[in-house]
């Protein structure tokens, strides 16, 4: 499993240096940020599991980076823990109301005080089963309730995307390897939502399998699917040996003694807009885009494609 990753958001080099050196030592993986800007960049393109938030920074408050991850459907999952020298009964009703951090610590502070309370949040999110232990894009119910909000308006898409492949690949490069791929994929998705759609846009990944789902609008939702089939084409032969990627495929053993040659890892994705309803539970909207999902992992087969979406109930 991967490091859970803390970002630190604090100007004050001495403070920064020191928690990122404590919790780099307790087995976390740590980012910095002296700025609220950078913070919010590093959310948007590598979402952590727990934020630590001064107040006072150069160019923003701390309040208004936390309402800001609040407001994205990407980020609103994200504990926050307030780490600032504003201790005011006025400060604490901000940060711990209109922010809903999960705490409002005021240095000085102890250390360890502060590792028990982040390592306490951090196992409150984990089990609340919010986030995927790999990549840490929202999961489970996270993607239950988008689906919800979906079925309660219109004007959006969704697209549902599966890597194929991604099992024989995980039988000859191990599951180390393969966590590489998922955090490459989710990081594709990321830059190309972060690119071509909106702040409101939502990516999240399916608990168990390389499936990953998309909300956008109808009319960016198949520029970010395209971005996204043309770079994980152009750059996923990386993750194979020179071997495999020079042959563009796989060779595969079977127990009988069977030798099978299967291609690289590529996308299908199916996309399902509101237009396509009406759509009545959570269960119709995710079988009926997982049929969509299927029918391009079909088409791309037929016509020797690598990645590949299809748009649309047939």
């Amino acid at each position: 499993m991967s490091k859970e990753k803390i970002l630190v958001v604090e100007d004050a080099p001495d403070i920064s240096s020191l928690l990122k050196i404590y919790f780099t030592s307790q087995g976390y993986e740590v980012m910095t940020a002296l700025r609220g800007q950078t913070a919010l960049e590093i959310c948007r393109k590598t979402p952590p599991n727990l934020a630590l938030l001064d107040v006072n920074l150069p160019d923003m408050e701390g309040y208004e980076i936390g309402k800001a991850l609040r407001q994205s459907a990407r980020t609103r999952h994200i504990p926050i823990i307030f780490l600032t020298a504003r201790g005011e009964k006025q400060d604490r009703l901000k940060g711990l109301g209109e922010v809903q951090a999960e705490y409002y610590i005021v240095k000085p502070f102890d250390i360890e005080e502060v590792h028990t309370i982040v390592k306490g949040a951090l196992d409150r999110a984990r089990q609340k089963n919010l986030t995927h232990p790999v990549t840490n894009l929202p999961t489970a119910e996270l993607i239950n309730e988008q689906y919800r909000a979906l079925l309660a308006t219109s004007g959006w898409a969704l697209a549902m995307v599966h890597i194929n492949g991604f099992e024989t690949f995980t039988q000859s490069y191990g599951a180390m390897v393969s966590e590489e791929v998922l955090k490459f994929t989710a990081l594709l998705i990321s830059e190309a939502i972060n690119e071509l759609g909106r702040p409101e846009d939502f990516a999240g990944q399916m608990i168990v399998g390389p499936s990953f789902v998309i909300t956008s609008a109808p009319d960016t939702i198949q520029a970010i699917c395209q971005r996204l089939c043309d770079r994980f084409d152009a750059d996923i032969g990386l993750h194979y040996d020179y071997k495999d990627r020079r042959n563009g495929y796989i060779t595969i053993q079977g127990e009988d003694g069977s030798v099978r040659q299967l291609p690289l890892m590529s996308l299908s994705i199916g996309i399902l807009t509101s237009d396509d309803g009406p759509f009545y539970d959570i269960r119709e909207l995710s079988e009926s885009v997982e049929e969509v999902r299927q029918r391009a992992l079909t088409e791309a087969r037929e016509q020797g494609r690598k990645s590949h979406m299809s748009i649309g109930r047939a």
